[in-house]
């Protein structure tokens, strides 16, 4: 068979679609308007935060995961973290999110700067994912021994709607700290570290980091811890922080374990997302947890018993359905 004249561009197009459809009926490559149950939506998404940091690859490796066990295309979206992700959960541009607790308590009660006031109240809680401490990075070399001496620095903080970069300026003000910030991915800060265009670099995440593993490879990086006082005054100040540590070994240069200041993250959704949706979630996060490790070896803390760390948020409904019917510890209701 030969064809005679050419084909118009929007025939062949036309040709392409069909082809594609047939191939997908034939061999079974994914649709990606199926989903596991009728009534759940065509697609989720999930609101991470920027490149560099815990949240995007943790988010990843889970948006895979439930992919392949629920039978629902989910998908990550780069965001500036917790504060930006409240504000796209409450649009519904996204259905599930990635917060810290204070963030999300500044976001319920409408009292920080980023809300404008504004009361955020469509997120409720599902399930624990880990702490997030506060990491204080300089370099091997540099002349600063001691947060105190980063008054008048230019120190990098983070995304400036991420944890590090609305609480970072608060920690520094309780300690009586006053540097210069820069915000910003955790990968551009990091380069800029190294570039010694920054002085010091405040990392907000769970560990390990993959940024702050990165600067480890390089063997050029040490850690400025803050004093016994510096934390009692964080906490005083911020109540919503919490003890925290990262173990010895976490990092290769780091060989005591560092004591600072935390605040715990949760998986969040939208109130409307059907009950038995996030009840499968549930499922696919707490019974698979060495595949949860794999994503992420942060998720070591993303077990069932955590969930009384969130006094904050109330649960969702298919989330206390799941706390309930698997006897853990505490007191669930969802509204």
């Amino acid at each position: 068979m030969r064809f005679i004249g050419h084909i118009k561009s929007s025939d062949m197009t036309s040709v392409v679609l069909r082809v594609v459809t047939i191939l997908i009926a034939i061999l079974g490559l994914p649709n990606v308007s199926r989903s596991g149950e009728s009534h759940w939506p065509a697609t989720l998404t999930i609101g991470t935060a920027s490149p560099g940091g815990t949240y995007n690859a943790y988010g990843q490796g889970l948006a895979r995961l439930l992919t392949r066990v629920l039978d629902i295309p989910v998908f990550t979206r780069e965001t500036e973290g917790p504060a930006e992700n409240i504000k796209l959960l409450e649009t519904g541009e996204i259905q599930v999110a990635f917060v810290t607790l204070g963030i999300a308590q500044q976001g319920w009660t409408g009292t920080a700067d980023w809300t404008g006031g504004r009361q955020f109240r469509s997120a409720r809680a599902l399930f624990p994912m880990y702490d997030t401490p506060f990491q204080f990075i300089v370099l091997s070399d540099s002349g600063i021994q001691s947060l105190a001496d980063l008054s008048g620095k230019r120190v990098g903080i983070g995304p400036q709607n991420g944890t590090g970069g609305i609480y970072s300026p608060l920690v520094f003000k309780a300690i009586k700290t006053t540097p210069t910030f820069a915000t910003g991915s955790y990968t551009d800060l990091a380069a800029q570290l190294s570039a010694r265009k920054l002085d010091a670099l405040v990392v907000v995440a769970g560990v390990p980091v993959p940024e702050v593993a990165e600067l480890e490879k390089k063997g050029n990086i040490r850690y400025l811890t803050l004093t016994p006082s510096q934390i009692v005054a964080s906490r005083l100040a911020l109540p919503e922080l919490g003890s925290s540590l990262i173990a010895a070994g976490i990092y290769p240069s780091l060989r005591r374990h560092y004591q600072t200041v935390g605040v715990y993250n949760f998986a969040v959704a939208r109130v409307d997302l059907p009950e038995d949706l996030v009840y499968a979630i549930l499922e696919v996060v707490f019974n698979r947890h060495d595949e949860m490790m794999q994503i992420h070896p942060a998720a070591a803390e993303t077990v069932p018993t955590n969930f009384t760390r969130n006094a904050i948020l109330p649960f969702h409904r298919g989330a206390a359905h799941w706390y309930n019917n698997n006897a853990v510890t505490g007191i669930v209701q969802g509204d």
